[in-house]
């Protein structure tokens, strides 16, 4: 039996869509497989929260051919300004003492996925849309994959099903992985809003006891993150503009003079979220299947991008190689070699989570009294900014190579 793919990937947002064009310079077979129409995609309420992308996940969406078409959405952090509120340990972090042109730049989800999507249509990448995983089941060769495609059934074959299909994945599903998850009894309250004083492309990361508060500069304006216990965010989002802006200003204060809302609330609940194996079978999960963190950091889409250049850079030695790109055994070194990153990551964000959600007195005065010498020690410094930038992980490449 012949499969009729060699890498179906489901799911087609920036994921799976940035697997897709890490694997076109291959002779590999692929197609991918969406739920929502490319339109209904676009307007998406999800497509309104920006993205924080550190310096590695540039480089990375460089050598895909990304960066390029969506550089001219994005807004530049040359400064990180870290603080504890009511205490006054601080730090600072410039993209000029470290010698980069920017620590991260800030875009919304929709600009990117529309870059990303306009390259996939334009590369030939074939798509299946809208369908719907309803099955799966693997064999020694193949991974077998019942679609429905409006009224019709569809099955086809593949050697290798990437689930790139965010966090409420029907691949991981159906694949029976179980996850271990993290309450952390926050709610997420974003907005965009905008400031008497220009940005000057300083991003602000402000830690309060009920959670830290992000203003990232994005475009003329602020797009803000404030984590809040649901108590409190229920609160804000029932209060009306003008409350919700003073206790937004009380809570970071006048430094860029008074906010003004340029876009609704929105909130999300927060948790972690880990899925307890990447693969079964020849199917194997990346990105928001496989992972949600809590935004403090904001090193989510980086950590999901990190997978599909890892992978995609193992799938094409493996193919260059004439070997199995499905292999079980592939996809446990694929799990083994990731495992350390997510681990670290994970473990950093949930920490800095616990950490500064606490106003116990003695933890109060560890982080005021650490941010303080943060600021002082160079050698300190740069470990953070290189963590910030993403450039603390191994980079996988796939840039440039010759056709498999």
């Amino acid at each position: 039996m012949k499969q009729d793919y060699d890498v179906l990937i489901v799911g087609g947002g920036l994921a799976g869509n940035c697997l897709a064009l890490a694997l076109q310079s291959s002779h590999l077979k692929i197609a991918i497989v969406e739920t929502n129409t490319r339109e209904q995609l676009h307007n998406s309420p999800a497509g309104d929260r920006a993205l924080a992308l550190a310096s590695g996940t540039v480089k990375m969406l460089e050598a895909l051919g990304i960066w390029s078409h969506a550089k001219a959405f994005a807004t530049p952090i040359k400064t990180i300004h870290i603080s504890d509120q009511g205490h006054f340990g601080k730090t600072r972090l410039s993209a000029k003492k470290e010698g980069v042109e920017a620590l991260g730049y800030v875009i919304t989800a929709r600009d990117l996925e529309a870059a990303v999507g306009q390259l996939v249509e334009q590369a030939g990448i074939e798509q299946i849309c809208p369908a719907r995983v309803i099955g799966i089941a693997s064999d020694e060769q193949f991974t077998h994959i019942s679609l429905k495609q409006q009224e019709a059934s569809l099955n086809v074959s593949a050697r290798l099903v990437v689930g790139a299909d965010g966090g409420q994945s029907t691949v991981r599903e159906l694949l029976e992985i179980e996850q271990e998850l993290t309450e952390y009894q926050q709610t997420a309250i974003v907005a965009t809003v905008k400031t008497e004083l220009a940005h000057e492309n300083v991003a602000y990361e402000r830690f309060t006891s009920s959670g830290p508060l992000a203003l990232l500069p994005f475009k003329q304006d602020y797009a803000v993150v404030w984590t809040r216990t649901k108590e409190d965010a229920e609160q804000l989002l029932m209060d009306s503009e003008e409350e919700f802006l003073a206790s937004l200003q009380a809570c970071f204060g006048y430094k860029l003079g008074r906010f003004s809302l340029t876009a609704p609330r929105r909130s999300f609940p927060l948790s972690l979220i880990r899925a307890k194996s990447m693969y079964s079978g020849r199917a194997v999960i990346i990105g928001n299947a496989v992972h949600q963190l809590h935004p403090v950091a904001g090193q989510g889409f980086n950590l999901g991008l990190r997978d599909v250049v890892q992978l995609a850079e193992m799938i094409l030695n493996e193919a260059q190689q004439g070997g199995d790109i499905g292999a079980p055994a592939l996809l446990e070194q694929y799990a083994s070699q990731r495992q350390k990153d997510h681990d670290t990551v994970i473990n950093f964000t949930d920490s800095v989570v616990k950490l500064f959600s606490n106003e116990w007195l003695s933890l109060a005065a560890a982080r005021s009294v650490g941010l303080a010498l943060l600021d002082t020690i160079p050698g300190a410094k740069k470990h953070l900014a290189r963590y910030a930038m993403g450039l603390n992980a191994r980079m996988a490449h796939v840039g440039s190579r010759r056709r498999a």
